[in-house]
């Protein structure tokens, strides 16, 4: 059964306000300008991080699996793991836990907020995806990915919200198949069924008209959302497994981790072509989905490593600007606070969630 746990010492403040509640200074910074061609990165703002603010230790036992900030404020940052819990934490003042929510069996691969930040989606080896209410904690639905005669054994790897519609949800699952769900009705509404491995990765790109997966198959496929009809194959004799995609803020490019322990670029005009003169290496990822991220204005992107160690690039010219050992095992996720530009959170296999600026 699903459960809930807050941690915070109330549930509201003073003035009646939740931990949804985003902090004034926040709002009046506004977004981050969003870089999107070559020159205008040059002087953008961020930069790596420089030293640790608040390490939550031992956050998940059995290692983390991913993080995410809330969209838009960036106030809250979420974290799963392989004990089957998620946990959100404060990300602005007080560094706290805040809330917990379990309801999983076996560990949670995948999480995403919606894009209003109020609910989020946590996949899991256990069969399920499980939709949440990030304030209040309780679970509203859960999807099984066996559902539509896909038998026994299938799990999800990945869940993302339609970024046009908040009551729509691709779930790729490890029996080749993304399930589009209406969490509305509660069943899938389509199918897309041309992989022939596991489907690891899914990215809404070109105002979420289009999005493309990656596969077990070593290939990324793209698809027009609600036709599920291949429109571009992405494969290459030498190409490998490309399990974690980040979208670049200015959406003209996807930078995927490949197996071979490089980030390759994509562009994503009516032609999806790879940038053979830009791609980011150095790290090693082989064998591990290190998922990468982009700082929101687009300037640098950031990988964990198979090493523990994280590594900051320079999207411009593709050099290495920062690289620190942050964990004691694989470093497997990082998110770039969507407001503040020097400031990551990273999770790792060793169990801990960390957060720099």
């Amino acid at each position: 059964p699903e459960r809930t746990q807050l941690h915070a010492p109330t549930e509201r403040d003073y003035q009646g306000r939740t931990y949804m509640h985003v902090p004034g200074e926040l709002r009046r910074l506004g977004s981050a300008v969003r870089s999107d061609d070559e020159a205008s990165a040059q002087t953008a703002g961020s930069a790596p991080p420089s030293r640790l603010l608040r390490e939550w230790k031992g956050a998940h036992a059995g290692g983390a699996s991913a993080v995410r900030f809330i969209p838009t404020s960036g106030h809250l940052l979420l974290s799963s793991g392989m004990d089957g819990m998620v946990k959100l934490f404060d990300a602005h003042e007080s560094l706290a836990l805040l809330r917990s929510y379990g309801g999983h069996s076996l560990g949670v691969r995948d999480i995403s907020f919606a894009p209003d930040g109020r609910s989020f989606l946590s996949s899991s080896y256990d069969g399920f995806t499980k939709l949440w209410d990030t304030e209040t904690g309780a679970c509203t639905g859960a999807f099984a990915a066996c559902n539509r005669g896909g038998g026994g054994g299938a799990s999800p790897n990945v869940a993302r919200f339609c970024p046009a519609d908040a009551n729509v949800f691709l779930a790729g699952l490890s029996d080749k198949r993304i399930v589009q769900w209406d969490v509305r009705a509660r069943e899938s509404t389509l199918e897309y069924n041309q992989h022939l491995g596991a489907v690891n990765s899914l990215t809404f790109f070109d105002s979420s008209r289009r999005f493309v997966s990656s596969s077990d198959d070593k290939t990324m496929r793209v698809w027009e959302f609600g036709i599920p009809v291949v429109i571009k194959l992405i494969a290459d004799a030498a190409m490998h497994s490309m399990p974690a995609v980040a979208l670049h803020p200015g959406g003209r490019w996807l930078a995927a981790q490949s197996m071979d322990n490089r980030i390759v670029v994509f562009g994503t005009g009516d032609r999806i072509r790879p940038h053979r003169r830009k791609v980011f290496a150095g790290h090693l990822v082989a064998g591990f989905a290190c998922q990468p991220a982009f700082a929101p204005d687009g300037a640098v992107l950031a990988s964990g490593d198979a090493e523990g160690r994280v590594w900051c690039w320079d999207w411009r010219s593709a050099a290495v600007v920062a690289r620190w050992r942050a964990h004691d095992k694989v470093a497997i996720a990082a998110d770039w606070h969507p407001r503040l530009p020097s400031r990551l959170a990273t999770c790792s296999w060793d169990g801990s969630v960390k957060y720099w600026e």
